[in-house]
């Protein structure tokens, strides 16, 4: 499943890892060894997950013990500063309106909010490097369309892009700053971010740290760990760089005019180098002893070790008590994601757990999991919630994340014929037509989501079940959160034909595939629908039990089941995917990046710009009603183009080894692993 990143966040770079050296993983995890194994869902698809099409779960939850910031959430869905790290605060909120100054004004007013975010002095990155605000910089550049086309990076939204393949582009953070937003002190332990409006999730787009003194070698070709004076110097370029490259030039009489302009050239040749090795160099699956040691540099307790096809060992960073973590309390010495190369198998995952040779799971909970590992000795399981919610997304145009570029489409096989999954999208939800519309209606109403609902939500802790369970009625809230059922009861009219029986939907779907294709019936296949899905059981059992009730309606299903199908998402040969949304932060934008017309995880070409329209109130200052009137209105415009269906929520269900300390399942991702530090035998 995608990770569900808030599009415009200032992201942590990829170069968040560390390593001292590689070792094989043990066989099994112990107290007498210190080490945890952790089974995940998916295999690792890379170690940056800014990168576009990189934003898979497994990344980031692999990623997430090498690296530290400025907060974290809690078990409790907190947000708690990271005082380990550093402190933030607001240091200027001047956009109040007044009788004087009109809030139009102050809106398009620069600077007139602003947050300074410090860093701790005396942390260092595990090659020892000291962690400065230099360091911040690199967030600005992955963040801000504004900066990557003043810099002669490129507009991320051109058919060309930035230099930067970043998911970060667009959003609240990149529309209310600018390419100057950021100003370092002069100590160079401190940046202040200005914005052109008071931002509501200010707290969470503050910079993470990315090791550019690792990116200033990699580009330099380097393959070696720089010494401390070379990582100083390195940083220095990259501020000069950073800046330089977005420099204002004097008039071409001026005699300085030559040096500026070779000093400009020379900044914006080292940042497009450094943009194409962040854009790539990450992008490995594998890490051993002929790893590039500068791709692994981390400040979190854990730094990477080794990665295969199976799994990722992480080893204790000699440098944690300085890397800015909070305090080291547990005493793990390494920390193991595995991996399965197929289909993962629910029952084996239990097993496994019951066995030792795994000691933490956290997943889509299933009967066949929670049976034996709920009863097993030795295993403490725990029953949560979690935000996270299995949908289906119908595309209607283009993903403006192509997957290959005009000279080298990106191809895949299917059934022995050759796909170019960059070819114009023409199946039959191609646009925002009436006819496209009523087709991904009829394709939506045919999915039986109350039996699905009730056999992974109702089934998993009681297979003798017969209830029924709750189906998830919004894209924009969940189940658990409190204003789920005032934001569903707003937009209860569009979801009401989704409510209706199963036989009365399929009737429903066959008219309105009649009104296009007047001798559709049962079987016809009058129209065929491209299904992409992972492997999962569930997800294949979900797409049998859909392919059988379209058929009713005189729709064929394609099932494809994908290894890769994270990336496939931005494939345009595909008409509809189902997958899940784990939410990593509670945040008022944060489904923006799903929605939004230039939305970082919008790969099924949605463009609407009512709906962009609408997503951008979420930008702006709300009270806790006016937020649920925005969101109702969002949630009615969702419905009516007919763009995604919300499924169900997942029950929450995690296992792990008793002699584990310290384990506090969160509701957020990563659920098992968020607090690495306190871990302990």
């Amino acid at each position: 499943m995608k990770n569900n990143l808030m599009k415009g966040l200032a992201l942590v770079s990829a170069s968040v890892l560390g390593v001292t050296g590689i070792s094989l993983a043990p066989a099994n995890a112990s107290a007498s060894n210190k080490t945890v194994i952790v089974q995940e869902s998916n295999a690792l698809s890379g170690l940056n997950t800014a990168v576009n099409g990189k934003n898979l779960l497994t990344n980031s939850n692999v990623l997430s013990p090498t690296g530290s910031g400025f907060y974290y959430y809690n078990n409790k869905a907190q947000l708690v500063r990271n005082t380990a790290f550093g402190t933030y605060k607001i240091t200027q909120n001047s956009c109040t309106a007044t009788a004087t100054a009109p809030k139009a004004t102050l809106d398009a007013q620069f600077g007139c909010f602003k947050v300074t975010y410090t860093i701790k002095k005396g942390l260092k990155y595990s090659d020892g490097t000291l962690i400065t605000a230099q360091d911040l910089l690199l967030s600005h550049a992955i963040s801000s369309s504004d900066y990557s086309i003043k810099a002669g990076l490129g507009d991320p939204a051109s058919d060309d892009g930035s230099k930067f393949d970043s998911a970060g582009y667009g959003g609240a953070y990149d529309d209310h700053t600018r390419a100057g937003s950021f100003d370092l002190s002069d100590d160079n332990f401190s940046v202040t971010v200005s914005y052109d409006a008071f931002m509501p999730d200010w707290a969470i787009f503050g910079p993470g740290p990315g090791a550019v003194h690792a990116l200033v070698g990699l580009a330099k070709g380097k393959k070696v760990l720089g010494t401390t004076r070379v990582n100083a110097s390195y940083k220095s370029l990259f501020e000069d760089a950073y800046f330089g490259a977005m420099a204002t030039l004097p008039a071409s009489t001026d005699p300085d005019y030559a040096d500026e302009l070779e000093a400009r050239n020379d900044a914006r040749k080292l940042m497009t180098a450094m943009a194409g090795k962040w854009s790539t160099a990450w992008n490995i699956t594998t890490v051993d002893s002929t790893t590039n040691p500068l791709l692994l540099v981390a400040n979190g307790p854990f730094m990477l070790e080794s990665c295969t096809s199976s799994a990722c060992t992480l080893k204790k960073n000699p440098y944690a008590s300085l890397s800015g973590s909070p305090k080291v309390t547990g005493n793990l010495e390494k920390l193991i994601f595995k991996f399965t190369s197929g289909t993962l198998d629910d029952t084996a995952v239990a097993q496994a757990i019951k066995a030792g040779t795994v000691d933490m799971y956290s997943g889509a909970a299933t009967s066949a999991f929670w049976s034996i590992a709920s009863t097993a000795p030795g295993v403490t399981t725990n029953k949560g919630v979690v935000l996270t919610y299995e949908h289906l997304d119908l595309r209607s145009g283009d993903s403006i994340f192509p997957m290959g570029s005009p000279a080298s489409p990106y191809t895949i096989t299917i059934g022995g014929e050759t796909i170019n999954c960059d070819a114009p999208y023409n199946g039959p939800f191609k646009g925002n037509t009436q006819r496209a519309k009523d087709l991904r209606k009829a394709y939506m109403l045919v999915v039986p989501r109350q039996t699905i609902a009730n056999t992974y939500v109702g089934k998993v802790f009681d297979p003798s079940f017969t209830g029924t369970s709750p189906t998830l009625d919004s894209l924009l809230s969940v189940t658990s959160e409190g204003d789920y059922a005032k934001v569903v009861a707003g937009s209860s009219a569009y979801v009401a034909d989704f409510k209706k029986d199963q036989a009365t939907r399929v009737a429903m779907a066959l008219a309105l595939v009649k009104k296009y294709y007047p001798s559709a019936a049962a079987g016809s296949n009058s129209i065929t629908v491209r299904h992409l899905t992972s492997s999962r059981p569930m997800r294949v059992d979900n797409a049998g039990v859909i392919t059988t009730e379209a058929a009713k309606a005189g729709i064929k299903v394609e099932h494809s089941v994908r290894s890769r199908w994270s990336a496939e998402l931005d494939c345009n040969y595909f008409d509809s995917a189902e997958f899940a949304w784990v939410k990593t932060s509670l945040s008022q934008t944060g489904s923006n990046a799903n929605y939004e017309s230039d939305g970082s995880n919008n790969s099924a070409g949605w463009n609407d710009p009512t709906l962009d329209s609408l997503f951008s109130q979420f930008e702006k200052e709300q009270t806790a009603t006016s937020l649920i009137t925005t969101k109702i209105n969002a949630e009615k415009q969702l419905w009516s183009n007919y763009y995604s269906l919300p499924m169900f929520q997942w029950p929450g269900a995690a296992a792990w080894n008793s002699d584990i300390k310290n384990v506090l399942p969160n509701p957020l991702a990563p659920e098992v692993t968020w607090n690495p530090w306190a871990l302990s035998y």
